[in-house]
């Protein structure tokens, strides 16, 4: 049985500097004033609803990621612990590994639309993702972006296209979750930083990166 609880306790005390006003995209629910640590667990192996759940230290379910995309008309969505839907993750027609659109809840309505996710290229080995809030429709500047390694799992989200680190994952590997089909990872989310934008964000990489996955796995 799923042990429920939120918020997420602080991470360790560390030299984090919180954000001068908070971080938020999907909610103000979201924002913690102290750094917050999260554990992605995918089941690499799954072929059911459910790709994977995000935990908080203590092991208690924070959100969760139902659906797969298998073509171009499906979609993701991010869930509470209770299962109550927070935003709807979907590959834009015609352009499923280029663009993603999130929209609050489960619709899929432009009104609902909160912000975009664009790949800079169609081929990468190294991640770099753009993101544009929906009240930046013309997209010159990004909002966010993201850049790394999804293969290692170390991606850092920034603010715009400056050098203000928001949120960091990095590679929790052990013989027991490989034994387990598992993959999991941490993610320390900034002070003040909506952590299920980033939680989205992550659900966002590993559809764009689900091929490159099934060849390494």
């Amino acid at each position: 049985m799923e042990h429920v609880q939120g918020p997420p306790p602080p991470a360790a005390p560390s030299a984090y500097f919180p954000m001068a006003h908070p971080v938020s995209v999907i909610g103000p629910q979201y924002c913690y004033p102290q750094p917050v640590d999260l554990a992605v667990v995918r089941k690499v192996l799954a072929i059911t609803e459910g790709n994977f759940a995000v935990t908080d230290m203590n092991g208690n379910i924070m959100f969760k990621i139902k659906g797969k995309f298998l073509s171009i008309h499906d979609r993701r969505i991010l869930t509470d612990a209770a299962g109550n839907p927070i935003c709807t993750l979907r590959p834009k027609i015609m352009t499923v590994h280029d663009r993603w659109q999130v929209f609050r809840g489960e619709s899929t309505e432009d009104k609902d639309l909160i912000f975009t996710v664009k790949r800079s290229s169609m081929i990468q080995f190294k991640t770099k993702l753009h993101v544009f809030l929906a009240s930046n429709p013309k997209e010159d500047v990004s909002d966010f972006r993201v850049e790394g390694s999804w293969l290692e799992r170390s991606c850092t989200v920034y603010s715009g296209e400056s050098n203000t680190i928001l949120a960091q994952m990095h590679k929790k590997h052990s013989v027991q979750s490989v034994l387990l089909g598992k993959d999991k990872f941490m993610v320390t989310v900034y002070p003040n930083v909506d952590y299920a934008f980033v939680v989205a964000l992550i659900a966002i990489l590993d559809g764009i990166n689900k091929d490159d996955d099934d060849i390494v796995e």
